[in-house]
C-alpha cells in the first residue's frame, strides 16, 4: 500500500513530541519518509526512540528550534498559546496542525477502526493491533500507550487496516471518517471541556455521524451511557450497529468470563456459533474490551474464530495493570485508572487476583478539576483496598483551582471506610518510605494514576530489596 505523505507533513515540527500521542504521529510520519523535528520538556526513552528513527529531537522549548522550513507545527490541545514555539510559527507563517488533522491525514485511504469511550481506549486499540499484526495483516496502528517499550505506541504497516485510538477529552474525535467505529462505554468526564452528560452525548453522537457510509458502530450493550447513545441513532439507516455485552440483545454475547490468576477465559456467541478464548490480562473490563476489539474486526471481514486465538497474543500494555516487578515478597503493579470508573474496574481486578493477599494502593489524583468534580467517588473506590496513600494532585494542564486538594478523596475514603494515609510531601522519597513501611511479604501495591505516581513502582522495589 502507497504510504504518500501530505505535503503539508513533509516537514513537521512537534511541539510535545514526547508526549503518548504526538510521539505516535511523529513515528509513523519518520517511517513514511518525512522529516521530523520537534521539541519536549525533557528527555526521555521516547525522544530517544524517536531520534533512533532520524527524528531531531530538542529538549526545551524555545523559538530558534524551529526549523524556518518546517511545512507544519503539530500541537496538542496541551500546548499553551504562549509556547514560544508556537509564536515563532506565527510570525514566520507556518501552518499549525493539531494532531488529531495529523492522525486523520494519516488514516487517509485506509480501513479505519477508531476506539472511542471514557475508559478502555488504549487497551482495547492495542488488542486490535496485536492480534490484526499476528495475523499477518500488518497494520498500521497509534495508541495512547507503549505495547512493550518505548516507541511501541505506533507503527507505519504497510496493510490495509488502520486502528487508532480516538480522543473525546477536547472533541478531537471529530476529525476522523472511520469505516468502523468502537464506544466503549459514555460517561462524564474532562470537565474543562464538557459542562453536561447532555455535551458529551452530543460530542459522542458528532464522532458516530463521522462513520464512513455503510460502515459499522460497534457499542456496549451493557454500559449505561453507551445504550443511551445507541438509543439517540435511530435516523441513521446507512449505519451499521453491532452490539456487544453480557445484555440478553447483544449481538456478539458474552456468555462467560472465567477468571484464572491474571488471565480470564471469555466465551461469546457470534453468528450462531461459540468462541472461547483467552485474554491474557485480569478483569472483567478488560474481557468485554477483548470482545469489543473481536467484534470490530469481524465488522472488517476477519475471521471471528482467527481473531478470537490472535487476542491471546495481547498481554498488556504500559501502565494497565502492568507488573513492574517484586521484592522482599511484594508484587508492584502500575495502574493508570484516574477517573473513578476505572479506579473500581482495576481494584476488583486486583482484588480477584490478590485472592488472601492484602492490596495496597498508592493513588495519585489527576487535575483538579477532575478531582473537584469526582473526588468523593475517588474516595469511595478506593475503600476496596485493605490500604491505601493519598498524595498530593497532578496538575498537568491545569492551574490550581482555589479550596481543591486530595483533601476531599481522603476525607470520602474514611468516610466509606477506608485505611487512608494522606502523604502532602511533594517528594517522592517520602510516599516511597511510607509504602515500604507499610507492605509486608505477600502483598500487592498498585501505583495508581495518570501522572508521575508510575515512577514510585521502581523505587517502592529498590527501598524493599533493601
Amino acid at each position: 500500500m502507497a504510504s504518500a505523505i501530505p505535503t503539508a507533513m513533509e516537514r513537521p515540527h512537534f511541539i510535545g513530541i514526547g508526549g503518548a500521542g504526538m510521539s505516535g504521529i511523529a513515528q509513523i510520519l519518520a517511517r513514511r519518509g518525512a522529516r521530523v523535528a520537534g521539541s519536549d520538556a525533557k528527555e526521555s526513552p521516547t525522544a530517544d526512540a524517536l531520534r533512533e528513527l532520524g527524528a531531531t529531537v530538542h529538549i526545551g522549548h524555545a523559538a530558534g528550534h524551529l526549523a524556518p522550513d518546517a511545512s507544519c507545527v503539530v500541537v496538542s490541545s496541551a500546548i499553551r498559546a504562549d509556547n514560544p514555539e508556537l509564536l515563532r510559527a506565527a510570525e514566520l507563517s507556518v501552518p499549525v496542525v493539531h494532531r488529531s488533522d495529523a492522525l486523520a491525514s494519516l488514516m487517509t485511504g485506509r480501513s479505519a477502526i477508531a476506539v472511542a469511550g471514557t475508559h478502555g481506549k488504549t487497551t482495547t486499540t492495542s488488542m486490535l493491533a496485536v492480534a490484526l499484526g499476528e495475523l499477518g495483516l500488518d497494520p498500521s496502528y497509534a495508541i495512547g500507550g507503549d505495547l512493550a517499550g518505548p516507541g511501541t505506541n505506533a507503527r507505519h504497516g504497510d496493510g490495509e487496516i488502520f486502528v487508532a485510538e480516538a480522543d473525546e477529552s477536547d472533541r478531537s474525535f471529530h476529525k476522523y471518517d472511520p469505516e468502523v467505529a468502537i464506544v466503549l462505554n459514555v460517561e462524564l468526564d474532562h470537565h474543562a471541556n464538557y459542562a453536561s452528560m447532555d455535551e458529551i452525548h452530543e460530542s459522542f453522537e458528532t464522532f458516530v455521524g463521522k462513520v464512513a457510509p455503510g460502515g459499522t458502530l460497534v457499542v456496549s450493550a451493557d454500559q449505561e451511557g453507551a445504550v443511551e447513545l445507541t438509543s439517540r441513532l435511530a435516523d441513521r439507516p446507512d449505519l451499521r450497529i453491532a452490539t456487544y455485552g453480557e445484555s440478553a440483545t447483544a449481538d456478539v454475547r458474552v456468555r462467560s468470563i472465567v477468571p484464572h490468576g491474571l488471565t480470564s477465559e471469555v466465551t461469546v456467541s457470534l453468528d450462531g456459533a461459540e468462541l472461547t478464548f483467552t485474554v491474557s490480562v485480569p478483569g472483567r473490563h478488560y474481557a468485554l474490551n477483548a470482545v469489543a476489539a473481536l467484534t470490530a474486526g469481524a465488522a472488517l471481514g476477519v475471521p471471528a474464530a482467527d481473531l478470537a486465538r490472535a487476542l491471546g497474543a495481547y498481554t498488556g500494555v504500559k501502565r494497565r495493570l502492568q507488573l513492574k516487578g517484586e521484592a522482599a515478597g511484594v508484587q508492584v503493579i502500575d495502574s493508570y485508572a484516574h477517573h473513578p470508573t476505572e479506579m473500581t474496574a482495576d481494584l476488583e481486578a486486583m482484588r480477584g487476583a490478590a485472592a488472601d493477599s492484602r492490596l495496597l494502593v498508592v493513588f495519585q489524583p489527576h487535575l483538579f478539576s477532575r478531582t473537584q468534580e469526582l473526588g468523593k467517588e475517588m474516595g469511595q473506590a478506593l475503600a476496596a483496598a485493605d490500604a491505601s496513600v493519598v498524595m498530593d494532585i497532578y496538575p498537568a494542564r491545569e492551574d490550581p483551582i482555589p479550596g481543591v486538594t486530595s483533601d476531599v478523596i481522603v476525607e470520602a475514603a474514611r468516610a466509606a471506610g477506608a485505611d487512608v494515609t494522606a502523604v502532602r510531601s511533594a517528594d517522592a522519597a517520602a510516599v516511597v518510605e511510607v509504602v515500604a513501611g507499610m507492605a509486608k511479604p505477600g502483598d500487592l501495591v498498585l501505583t495508581m494514576g495518570a501522572g508521575d505516581v508510575t515512577d514510585l513502582g521502581p523505587r517502592i522495589l529498590a527501598r524493599l530489596s533493601s
